[in-house]
């Protein structure tokens, strides 16, 4: 198939675009390379596709309408994976214009443009922020997340309803995926994770929040692939059992699907701290903070739907993935192993 993959040049982007077209796929690429964190791991990403003949990459920021509509305009393609976004909850509170610039109107752009090229399947990423000040466990798709608390969930919410609207009004199929704290080679360098080894390795202390008082659903990198790619060709199908008074977040009678994509296994901060103390033979300097504003203390990801529209649910291990991790790290910034 044709597949245009956007933020091909992110950490989840690069992951999926590699694993399509080890299958064969023909890949297009779209990315601005923005600054938002260093733009030579970006590039670093992209040389590794480029041995791909069936890779190529536009160069093109998805706020630009009439370049949007001029791209849309000169392809087809049999499938759309959104999941270019400006990131990071708390630097929306500091630069909150970004967010409706990339994630907003960047978005309108990607409905409007699947909608007059006729694109079957319009897969987009959400995530685990939209969950916002629910505190019921495991978070499931079909609860109310009407209480986001950061701009950038607000974006992720936003682009499930923009969505829902393509799909009711247009037929458009489109399927968000809420995507829970992905960790793994070639992440971001402004992740836990990564900010963590860096630390470690340099001596420098790591900033511990909420004094350690929460937990996450990570979920390594290739589970995030695997689901993506299953639900490619799980096409949005309208749910005819829907029904109007008690309605149901999760679907819709329109072709209209969410799903979570986490490890189902929340780890506590400090469990995750040690297994990167473990991978790395060092031990962190810690330094306890109170809990940041946008934040969350713990998330914990329902995947039953996944499971049973797919037929998979992530699996990796902490341990193992973290250790495929700090191997590429120190791999690719050149550290002696201890």
């Amino acid at each position: 198939m044709h597949i245009l993959v956007t933020g091909a040049a992110g950490f989840i982007g690069f992951h999926v675009s590699r694993r399509l077209l080890e299958e064969g796929h023909e890949v297009m690429g779209l990315d601005n390379l923005n600054t938002y964190y260093d733009v030579r791991l970006k590039e670093a990403r992209l040389k590794e596709l480029a041995p791909f003949k069936r890779f190529s990459l536009t160069r093109l920021d998805l706020g630009d309408r009439g370049g949007m509509e001029a791209f849309f305009a000169s392809h087809h393609f049999d499938r759309v994976i959104h999941l270019a976004a400006q990131a990071g909850v708390r630097y929306s509170l500091t630069n909150p214009h970004e967010y409706v610039e990339s994630n907003v109107k960047g978005f309108l752009h990607i409905l409007e443009g699947c909608r007059h090229t006729e694109v079957p399947h319009l897969v987009f990423a959400s995530s685990s922020s939209v969950y916002g000040m629910n505190t019921k466990m495991p978070f499931s798709v079909h609860h109310n997340v009407d209480h986001p608390v950061s701009l950038y969930a607000a974006t992720k919410k936003a682009n499930e309803l923009m969505a829902h609207t393509y799909s009711h009004l247009y037929g458009l199929p489109t399927t968000g995926l809420r995507f829970f704290t992905v960790y793994g080679p070639w992440g971001r360098p402004d992740m836990a994770l990564f900010l963590f080894t860096e630390a470690i390795l340099e001596g420098r202390p790591i900033k511990v929040f909420n004094k350690g008082n929460m937990e996450r659903d990570f979920t390594y990198i290739d589970d995030i692939v695997e689901g993506v790619v299953r639900v490619m060709d799980h096409i949005a199908q309208p749910n005819a059992e829907w029904n109007p008074e008690a309605p149901d977040p999760g679907s819709s009678p329109g072709a209209y699907r969410l799903y979570n994509i986490g490890n189902n296994t929340p780890v506590q901060l400090m469990d995750f701290i040690e297994a990167i103390e473990t991978a790395l033979g060092k031990k962190a300097k810690k330094e306890f903070m109170s809990m940041q504003p946008g934040d969350v203390r713990s998330t914990f990801a329902d995947v039953e739907d996944l499971s049973q529209a797919v037929g998979f649910k992530p699996r990796t291990a902490l341990s193992e993935g973290i250790g495929r991790f700090v191997d590429w790290y120190l791999d690719y910034f050149g550290h002696p192993r201890s």
